[in-house]
């Protein structure tokens, strides 16, 4: 008997909770958890004509400098690249994207919270 995996489950559950609230704002979901050699992204949107790339960051506790801290150079240089390679896959060097964040904080069931920073970053900045 396997042993689920409690970082994943709590993973997907935020990914579930920001998919219900981006929807709510009135995006469309155009993919989920798109996997690649480098990496994952974890929602890919449209809102109004604009393809978002979203990072999905979820943290019970704010330990560690909670999750807007996750985001790093590192994560953010690594994002471009994944949405390079999703956008040349499809032929659409004409989109015009941008990168959103949105952070999860505690659960859905447990009076968590979600932020959502559209345009969290920017290609320029790496």
């Amino acid at each position: 008997m396997t042993v689920p995996d409690q970082r994943h489950e709590f993973g997907q559950a935020s990914e579930n909770w920001a998919e219900q609230f981006l929807r709510a704002k009135g995006y469309r979901i155009l993919d989920r958890n798109v996997r690649t050699s480098i990496g994952e992204l974890d929602l890919v949107a449209e809102d109004r004509g604009v393809v978002v790339f979203v990072e999905v960051k979820g943290r019970a506790t704010n330990a560690f400098g909670g999750a807007l801290l996750a985001v790093n150079h590192r994560k953010r240089a690594k994002l471009i690249k994944l949405a390079g390679q999703y956008l040349a896959q499809r032929h659409w060097s004409d989109k015009v994207c941008r990168f959103d964040v949105v952070l999860v904080h505690g659960r859905p069931s447990a009076q968590g919270r979600i932020e959502h920073f559209p345009n969290a970053f920017d290609v320029t900045e790496q």
